[in-house]
């Protein structure tokens, strides 16, 4: 493999990269771990190197949704608009555990912390609502990309926030008619969003949204979708 300069980049957001990711196969069964750097390149993603992930959309207690904007030090699509925390579980024993999904959602309490600065007791796991698992794939430039299955995770409170700049340039709780808005302009390039953010809210997030009192008629943890 030909070693990628990461000299230009982010000192903080490369020290991230040594972080080991949950290899998985297509069903999502771990077969293996690697280094979140590994697991981003473009050349391996080619190859079907492939892991576990999650996307966290947390609602305010008025249902609205809170978004960020990733931070122009990070390496895969910086300063792109999307939904409130996206990241993945790393190899160790809390965040492997997969009864009920429990490891996922405690690196999502984990991630909501440290790019949110939300304190982890007022996002316990059992307040983060699994629903279902999106499979999909994007290029963010010519060297990295992302390929994951992605856990897709509901919270419903209202929390503190005290945002790490390092990985998030704003945010901001928007009604379903904003973000609307917000994908006009995505879709007329004024703003850049992430692939996985504009194709859960192209599929999913708007049915979902309207029946936040009623999730559990869209829990599905057998099948993953491919997209």
């Amino acid at each position: 493999m030909p070693e990628i300069n990461t000299s230009h980049l982010d000192e903080q957001q490369v020290q991230l990269l040594a972080e080991m990711c949950i290899v998985i196969d297509e069903h999502d069964h771990k077969i293996g771990t690697d280094s979140k750097k590994n697991c981003h390149l473009n050349e391996n993603i080619e190859r079907g190197l492939l892991h576990r992930a999650f996307s966290v959309f947390l609602f305010n207690t008025e249902d609205k949704l809170l978004l960020q904007q990733r931070s122009d030090a990070k390496i895969t699509f910086p300063g792109c608009f999307t939904n409130t925390c996206c990241s993945h579980p790393v190899s160790n024993p809390r965040e492997l555990e997969e009864n009920d999904a429990i490891g996922v959602r405690r690196a999502a309490q984990r991630r909501l912390k440290a790019e949110l600065g939300i304190p982890i007791e007022e996002v316990p796991p059992e307040d983060i609502n699994y629903l279902t698992r999106i499979h999909y794939k994007a290029q963010s430039d010519g060297t990295w990309g992302e390929h994951e299955i992605d856990y897709i995770l509901f919270v419903r409170k209202n929390v503190t926030l005290d945002p790490n700049p390092n990985e998030i340039k704003s945010y901001c709780y928007v009604s379903k008619e904003e973000l609307e808005e917000l994908l006009k302009k995505a879709a007329s390039g004024e703003v850049k969003i992430t692939p996985w953010f504009q194709i859960i809210a192209e599929t999913f997030l708007f049915t979902w949204w309207d029946n936040l009192n009623h999730l559990n008629q869209f829990v599905d943890h057998e099948k993953i979708h491919r997209m």
